[in-house]
């Protein structure tokens, strides 16, 4: 631990305040992985719950570990200073407060905040786009007996091949573009690639709004204890209407279908997916300005001028 300068902090929390905050976020965030330790420890697969961990790569021991946020600094506790003072990113003040070490940060993370502000800036400037009905999930079991989850199909491999050819198929996303199987790939309107990504993320898509919790995880330490939990439940919630919404039975999990088959079932999806929208909005919003934070005044205005032949695509 060295004591060094850091950037001017916008507000110091007394230890009382900080240690109470860390220690309600340490118990939400156990409430919120319980299941999945229980699971985990018992040697149990959830095919709903699991994609959080193994997909994003996030650990319960991660989102148990609060952090203050950009520019917000630990006043030192009665028995000395913040633990904060040993974790990676962190610096101490000549006073005893501990900060997150905004310079170090973006010395090993800059360009990859330069690519989450400009995707996220990009993606928010999108009107919702909310007629692609989840059938992202139909595709990838597309005429393929080989199944990614071990659930049975809800209609059936012949059925359920002949929803897809019965609708077109509009997926803006790469991440569930890329597990379509090959007899889908051609029926999609749109082939995404990770390089057009900033060019087709739209505020509308699941994935897309799932993925704050992503964000989240990689702008790491910046971000707010409370903002990054927030992110992680709505990602648990948009992935449970994912899968209600695919072609597989969840019945023996007791989720009932969202049948997008059905005029029924795509009214239950639009009206859900526009809510979940909505709420991932507000907080790709806060995202965003912490890394505005983090860029500075004139960095984020010209990461802003970057990506803005993007916006509104």
């Amino acid at each position: 631990m060295g004591i060094k300068q850091v950037r001017a902090l916008t507000t110091t929390l007394p230890s009382v305040t900080w240690i109470s905050l860390a220690r309600a976020h340490a118990e939400r965030a156990d409430q919120m992985t319980a299941d999945h330790r229980a699971r985990r420890a018992a040697g149990e697969k959830h095919p709903i719950e699991d994609f959080l961990y193994d997909y994003y790569s996030t650990r319960p021991s991660m989102l148990r570990r609060w952090h203050p946020g950009v520019g917000a600094g630990l006043a030192s506790a009665p028995d000395g200073l913040a633990e904060h003072a040993g974790w990676k990113f962190y610096a101490t003040h000549e006073d005893g407060i501990v900060a997150l070490d905004e310079d170090a940060l973006m010395q090993a993370r800059g360009e990859s905040v330069r690519y989450i502000h400009g995707l996220l800036t990009a993606t928010a400037s999108r009107p919702v786009f909310s007629g692609c009905f989840g059938l992202h999930e139909w595709a990838m079991v597309y005429r393929d007996p080989e199944h990614r989850h071990a659930l049975p199909l809800r209609l059936g491999q012949s059925e359920t091949d002949k929803v897809v050819e019965g609708h077109t198929i509009r997926c803006t996303h790469f991440d569930a573009f890329r597990f379509f199987t090959p007899e889908a790939v051609g029926l999609n309107r749109l082939q995404p690639t990770r390089a057009t990504q900033v060019d087709l993320d739209q505020p509308g898509c699941l994935h897309a709004a799932m993925d704050v919790h992503k964000w989240a995880q990689k702008l790491g330490p910046a971000v707010p204890g409370a903002l990054a939990l927030d992110c992680f439940a709505l990602a648990g919630e948009i992935r449970l209407l994912d899968m209600q919404a695919s072609p597989y039975d969840l019945a023996s999990y007791g989720h009932p279908p969202v049948k997008i088959e059905t005029p029924e079932g795509k009214a239950e999806y639009v009206a859900r997916q526009r809510e979940l929208a909505r709420r991932a909005a507000g907080l790709r919003s806060r995202l965003i300005r912490v890394c505005d934070a983090l860029l500075g005044p004139e960095d984020a205005a010209r990461n802003r001028e970057a990506v803005a032949p993007h916006n509104h695509r």
